[in-house]
């Protein structure tokens, strides 16, 4: 009985089916301690109830195990309120059965729509005012000595406290859980697992305030994927989605540890690179350039052909602010693509040029 409101919550809710199983092995288990202690108590009434209480928990198993989550849930429902009204109306108010009755208070409220659980609530209010009831006026119907009382009602304390911290942490659990999904899908893109454009400006804004007070080194390499249009034109865009994650694959091997890689939009990529200036950045973007010229696309498009990327780097300045330093950065890329693609072009007159390699279907 003990372990059971746990699992009374929504049968809708496939994440719980795993715990409500463990709760129905856990709460038999509770139950056969049960038979023992009032078997020693000569209570053979609620002895032989909890063997009752056994069967119930071990068919709510069987019945989660099967998917007839309903079917469980009214059993452990019906265990939790006869053998609360029972262990009460039997021992007394003080032998504390009322106990488990709380424990349906926050699953209706986790399982049920707001009306349905304020009705739900007010039942269990009047079963449990019933009971108390009950124990004001009449006497217990099979009473026990004072000592066997105090052991039983410590333990019914015991077991609820217990369930209690159990679902609380249960509860933390998910609630960590949950919050990690929602910041992962705030702040990552769907398709590439890179960060997404509003995470990583968030970054540089956070590098360009840090800049002003310490003056720390920033770099940023803008990346677009030269002729990337034709691929989905000619495979679609099922395809281009593949070349996108490969191309995402490619940057998060090549850079540095703490560099910061996010997806700009479209096939275009921002590296984020701290404690870095414009030569070096350079050095990472040419290094960024080769690797994906060298990549077998053959493996992705099922075609012998060559991708390749442009890139432009920038460096943040004292007076930047994060539009400014992206904007150095996308002109560079810009006159990159003039200049003929599979470059890699600095903010500044100077550049790093490279052959010039064009989407082929040709080999190399």
């Amino acid at each position: 009985m003990e372990l059971s409101s746990f699992s009374a919550l929504s049968p809708k809710r496939p994440q719980f089916w795993q715990v409500a199983k463990r709760c129905c092995i856990l709460a038999a288990i509770i139950d056969v301690a049960f038979f023992a202690i009032f078997m020693v108590l000569d209570s053979p009434i609620l002895a032989w109830v909890n063997l009752l209480s056994i069967a119930m928990y071990l068919t709510a198993y069987v019945a989660y195990s099967t998917r007839k989550n309903k079917l469980a849930t009214i059993l452990i429902w019906t265990e939790v309120l006869y053998h609360s009204a029972l262990g009460t109306l039997l021992l007394g108010w003080d032998s504390g059965f009322h106990y488990f009755l709380l424990m349906f208070v926050p699953a209706i409220f986790v399982s049920m729509s707001l009306k349905p659980a304020i009705a739900s609530l007010v039942g269990l209010w009047s079963y449990y005012v019933g009971l108390d009831l009950f124990g004001w006026y009449y006497p217990p119907l099979q009473p026990i000595d004072g000592d066997a009382l105090v052991l039983v009602h410590l333990f019914n304390l015991t077991v609820v406290f217990a369930m209690f911290a159990y679902l609380a942490l249960y509860y933390l659990n998910k609630v960590n859980i949950t919050h990690d999904k929602l910041r992962f899908f705030a702040t990552t893109d769907p398709l590439t697992r890179l960060r997404n454009r509003r995470h990583m400006s968030e970054l540089l804004k956070r590098a360009v305030e840090s800049y002003q007070k310490e003056q720390r080194l920033v770099s940023v390499l803008l990346l677009d994927l030269d002729h990337f249009k034709s691929i989905n034109d000619t495979y679609g865009h099922e395809v281009g989605d593949t070349v996108l994650k490969a191309a995402a694959d490619i940057l998060r091997d090549t850079v540095r540890d703490h560099d910061k890689v996010s997806r700009w939009g479209g096939e275009e990529f921002l590296v984020f690179l701290p404690r870095t200036n414009l030569n070096h950045a350079a050095q990472v973007a040419e290094r960024i350039r080769k690797a994906i010229a060298k990549y077998p696309w053959h493996t992705v498009l099922n075609e012998k052909i060559r991708l390749t990327t442009s890139i432009g780097v920038s460096e943040l300045k004292p007076d930047d602010s994060v539009n400014t330093l992206i904007k150095r950065a996308d002109d560079a890329l810009y006159r990159g693509k003039e200049a003929g693609r599979n470059w890699v072009e600095l903010e500044s007159e100077a550049s790093c040029h490279r052959p010039r390699i064009v989407l082929s279907s040709q080999p190399d």
